[in-house]
């Protein structure tokens, strides 16, 4: 699969083509090239620095939105295994775009709750985009149950731009079913984990986002709107997405100062889409450190701290006026 560059990754194709270049033409006419090759690589190296080392709230959103980006399907391949799909809400339907069922991480059974997304057309208009329904949200939390029912670990995989606005979703209460999630998940009497792999939109992403352990990888973003919407909003012009991305925090790195996260996933340098196998290590060696932390405190206790732990979200001090700001 041929890696389509974002438009701030181009002087690094750029380099790679000349790099490419330059060896398939000493190897084609036998010509040492060595010292212009190696000159080529080390200007590659210090220009991969300088753009990864440095990337930009906004370029990181890029970066999660990257169509050769792994998929939550994508990990249940490589992390788990005896993957078995559980279909539909029992009350209207079974929403594609949040495929769940059970697995087995190492040793462990877990529930396993995902957000999908589609590569082509096709495929995005099966799982809308990874836009959930109500319903989806709706055997999301059916299977919650199930797993508390017989003492299962639940996980749930987060990439979603938010849950599906459309006509439909509202007439089926979309605001209800994830309130209901939200609820039921702070008292959820099993263990639970939530990363952030991708995309984490909104009340989409929250839905199936409250946990005791929140992971978030690199370059994934986890923001109660996106930079597009929030600059629509207040500059009245989507052009400014860039500056409302640096505004809202959103980036792993603010997360896990602000203690919205409690976890950063290492990507492969340039992104998760560069290396599927050793991104799915990282996440399979995070989500199983984790489980077996959790998995060793009792239940009240773990309720006990779920619940402080969403209930110090968003709170904050007020400093004193000085008087010399008191005087003016």
């Amino acid at each position: 699969m041929e890696l389509q560059p974002l438009d701030f990754e181009k002087p690094i194709f750029e380099l790679e083509r000349r790099l490419q270049d330059l060896k398939a033409h000493s190897d084609e006419h036998d010509v040492d090239l060595d010292s212009a090759v190696g000159a080529v690589e080390a200007k590659l190296r210090q220009t991969r620095r300088d753009i990864y080392g440095n990337l930009t709230a906004w370029q990181r959103v890029q970066i999660a939105r990257h169509v050769q980006r792994p998929f939550a399907l994508d990990y249940i391949e490589r992390c788990f295994t005896n993957w078995t799909e559980l279909h539909g809400d029992r009350r209207f339907a079974d929403d594609k775009a949040m495929p769940s069922g059970l697995a087995m991480l190492g040793t462990q059974r877990c529930v396993v709750i995902t957000h999908q997304k589609g590569r082509n057309t096709k495929e995005n208009v099966m799982r809308n985009f990874g836009c959930a329904h109500p319903e989806g949200y709706r055997k999301a939390l059916r299977l919650m149950r199930l797993g508390e029912k017989f003492s299962i670990p639940v996980i749930s995989l987060i990439d979603t731009p938010g849950a599906f606005p459309g006509v439909g979703s509202e007439e089926r209460h979309i605001s209800e079913a994830i309130a209901v999630n939200l609820r039921e998940m702070m008292r959820l009497r099993v263990p639970i984990i939530a990363a952030v792999i991708g995309e984490g939109g909104s009340g989409g992403a929250l839905g199936i986002g409250v946990a005791d352990r929140v992971l978030i990888f690199e370059n994934a973003y986890y923001s109660v709107i996106s930079p597009e919407a929030c600059s629509a909003i207040l500059w009245r012009d989507r052009r400014h997405a860039a500056e409302a991305a640096e505004a809202l925090k959103l980036t792993a790195h603010d997360l896990l100062k602000l203690e919205v996260v409690d976890e950063i996933v290492p990507e492969p340098e340039g992104g998760a889409h560069r290396d599927y196998d050793s991104i799915a290590e990282n996440l399979g060696t995070a989500l199983r450190r984790n489980l077996e932390r959790i998995c060793d405190i009792p239940i009240e206790e773990l309720l006990t701290k779920r619940y402080e732990k969403f209930r110090r979200l968003g709170s904050f001090a007020e400093a004193k006026p000085t008087s010399a700001s008191t005087r003016s």
